[in-house]
């Protein structure tokens, strides 16, 4: 890589050729202060934060935007640069919902930092008129609070990453705003739950719907039976809600956590991601033997269901019947464990941690009522963020708990269901399983290197007994997109697809813990996270989903076998197409 030589506050470095300024200053040690700026997503220099002084530009400088030459100087905290950055943080704040002790973002809040840091408390040199405050309580999983957008547009550009599109800036001026076409609430639009929104936006302008009271309801209420369930990746972002670090694996904290909050049972949904991959397998080989339709396309992401019943309806047929781990735990909860405890469904409430905001919309779908009608699989899911919350709230000293097993009902998992949570994890585990279907014997190769990473798309042909079989791995709605346009043109060929709607898988939800622009910028947090999972992978002593001891005790005692007419009533659903308009 060519470098070319700099100054930055009187010191000389060698930087990266193609780098812009703030790049450049990173390479120092000096972070530069961003608001609107996301590497890759919204690179637009529009709030004026990251301003430095550049000898023998003209005026103050994006550095964010402004790309490196040879022998620039560059200065990044002299007077005029820090009076810039107050007094844009003033004319924010003039306009800017202060009621920050009662902000779910408060202690997380970019803008809130930075007023620290630079000293300024208040906007008296421009307070006066506020814009009309606006706020959208329409959707299950989003609540939308204009007083508090700083008109950054990451939310938007995080919306036209994931190929949806459905929120930007209306009218002009004073006046401008964040809202959808025509003025419709979010329900009226293609929004399809993902949250990347949310984890985009540097305040308390969009937060997730919080449920927190309705589970702490549920616990206090004497006739209840509280189960909660936890995805696969929460155990690796947990933890940076308390401060550990990025990646740290804290499942043994968060069980014992769980327990100490009153839950009755504490499950892993481990458990229904290996329910799944048996029935997934099943699906999928009996399409490719029988003359079904492929590709089969997975159905693990509620986002992405809806992406498909909005954008491509004609490739339904395409996608697994199977519900998504959360929900066909969430079933075999109120079935099967139901029977055998004795307990009547209509008295169990069970309580998804999820890393995904489109889980609260997944939750509330049709045909998701194994138990009858009345009595949802799941009935009130939490994010990691509403998690750390409750913890917060019940004043758990979360980093001094000790490590804690789940329950062993549902307690006994494989390293196939731990690595769901990142791109590439259920392809992973659906091979482990099919290939020792397909082939009459355990396979001793189980790692499937190729679908792993973080990559958009990835692609891979697998030998299997005797048949190459190709697959897909997809992250992120606009990978999504293009992958799918070439499915329905007939241009790619592919046996078995796994599409994730947020970028990295679930590890990167709409629903995990939010990192400031200045971590999200220069942090791989998908690689990381996901290593964590990896490695629980590898050190676990069962690693294909079909050699779980209570997968195979459900099926004897319940199901049959996988693909039978019992697992079809209580572990697959149905799906519709919807209008974009």
């Amino acid at each position: 890589m060519d470098h070319v030589q700099v100054k930055i506050n009187g010191m000389p470095f060698s930087v990266p050729k193609d780098s812009t300024v703030l790049e450049a200053a990173r390479y120092a040690g000096i972070d530069i202060p961003t608001l609107c700026y996301l590497k890759g997503i919204n690179e637009i220099g529009a709030c004026r934060m990251c301003v430095v002084e550049v000898k023998g530009a003209r005026s103050l400088v994006a550095s964010c935007v402004y790309p490196v030459n040879e022998g620039m100087e560059v200065f990044t905290n002299t007077p005029k640069v820090q009076e810039s950055r107050r007094m844009t943080l003033e004319m924010l704040l003039s306009v800017h919902n202060r009621n920050c002790l009662s902000c779910k973002r408060s202690g997380s809040c970019e803008l809130q930092a930075l007023c620290q840091e630079l000293g300024v408390e208040n906007a008296a040199e421009f307070d006066g008129a506020l814009p009309e405050a606006q706020t959208d309580t329409s959707t299950l999983h989003l609540v939308r609070d204009n007083s508090k957008c700083i008109l950054c547009r990451r939310c938007v550009a995080a919306c036209q990453d994931q190929f949806v599109s459905v929120i930007g800036t209306n009218s002009r001026g004073f006046d401008t705003h964040i809202g959808c076409s025509f003025e419709r609430p979010l329900s009226d639009v293609t929004c399809v739950s993902c949250g990347q929104c949310i984890v985009a936006c540097p305040t308390g302008a969009l937060v997730e719907k919080d449920q927190c009271q309705e589970v702490l309801d549920a616990i206090n209420d004497p006739s209840k039976y509280v189960v909660v369930q936890t995805a696969p990746s929460i155990r690796a972002t947990l933890g940076e809600c308390f401060g550990m670090p990025v990646g740290a694996n804290v499942k043994g904290k968060m069980v014992a956590a769980l327990r100490r909050l009153g839950f009755d049972k504490v499950f892993d949904a481990d458990f229904g991601a290996d329910l799944t991959i048996l029935e997934e397998s099943h699906e999928f080989i009996d399409r490719v033997q029988n003359g079904g339709v492929l590709p089969l396309i997975t159905s693990c992401s509620p986002g992405w269901v809806k992406f498909c019943e909005h954008y491509y309806p004609d490739l339904l047929p395409n996608v697994s019947s199977c519900k998504s781990p959360q929900q066909m735990t969430g079933a075999v909860i109120k079935t099967w464990y139901a029977e055998k405890n004795g307990i009547d469904p209509k008295d169990i409430v069970v309580v998804s941690i999820m890393p995904c905001t489109a889980k609260k919309f997944e939750s509330q779908r049709d045909d998701q009522n194994a138990a009858g009608p009345g009595i949802e699989d799941v009935d009130i899911v939490l994010t990691t963020r509403e998690l750390a919350r409750l913890i917060n709230l019940a004043h758990i000293n979360f980093a001094r708990l000790p490590d804690e097993d789940f329950d062993p009902a549902l307690g006994i998992t494989t390293g196939a269901g731990a690595i769901f949570g990142a791109t590439g994890g259920v392809m992973e585990a659906a091979l482990r399983t099919a290939a020792d279907v397909l082939e009459g014997h355990p396979v001793d190769q189980i790692e499937y290197q190729e679908v792993r990473g973080t990559e958009g798309i990835k692609e891979a042909v697998y030998k299997i007994a005797g048949m190459d079989v190709k697959v897909a791995v997809v992250s992120g709605l606009k990978n999504a997109n293009e992958v799918l346009s070439k499915v329905r043109s007939g241009e790619a060929d592919y046996h078995f697809i796994e599409i994730m709607c947020c970028p990295g898988g679930c590890v990167n939800g709409g629903g995990q813990p939010i990192q400031p622009a200045a971590v999200r910028n220069f942090t791989d947090l998908k690689a990381i996270r996901a290593k964590a999972l990896y490695e629980e992978d590898r050190n676990l002593p069962l690693r294909k989903s079909h050699e779980s001891p209570v997968v195979k005790t459900v099926y004897e005692e319940y199901f049959g076998e996988p693909g039978s007419h019992k697992a079809h009533e209580v572990l697959h659903t149905t799906y519709v197409a919807r209008s974009r308009f």
